[in-house]
């Protein structure tokens, strides 16, 4: 990953990005992925899958902390694209991750303004 796709950060360290996804479910709806390329989570060793949980567990945390919402969702679906990820969905029903209802349009200024505020650099 050399870091050449412009994104939305909201927290990073030297494995793991999360970033704010461009079509969300919900304000605040970010992906975890690893920095190396694999293409499904479970073909990761144990060590770093369990490192990616960690990280993801700290940015639900850090998203909770920003965002009001009963709870952070955790889906891993593994058929959007060609890379392990993890969605974070700040939710207050169940239906908040039923991925097949319209996607938020959500502006550059908007996402930006998000990703200030949830960034922990």
């Amino acid at each position: 990953m050399a870091g050449d796709i412009p994104c939305y950060r909201v927290s990073e360290t030297s494995e793991f990005l999360a970033f704010l996804d461009i079509n969300p479910l919900a304000i605040g709806h970010t992906l975890v992925i690893p920095k190396h390329e694999v293409d499904y989570i479970f073909d990761m060793d144990d060590e770093h899958l369990g490192k990616m949980m960690v990280f993801a567990k700290k940015v639900a945390i850090l998203l909770k902390s920003k965002i009001e919402c009963q709870r952070i969702g955790v889906a891993i679906i593994g058929l959007e694209v060609p890379h392990a990820l993890i969605h974070l969905i700040p939710i207050n029903n169940v239906s908040d991750m039923d991925f097949s209802q319209p996607k938020l349009k959500v502006s550059g200024e908007e996402m930006q303004a998000l990703s200030s505020a949830l960034s922990q650099e």
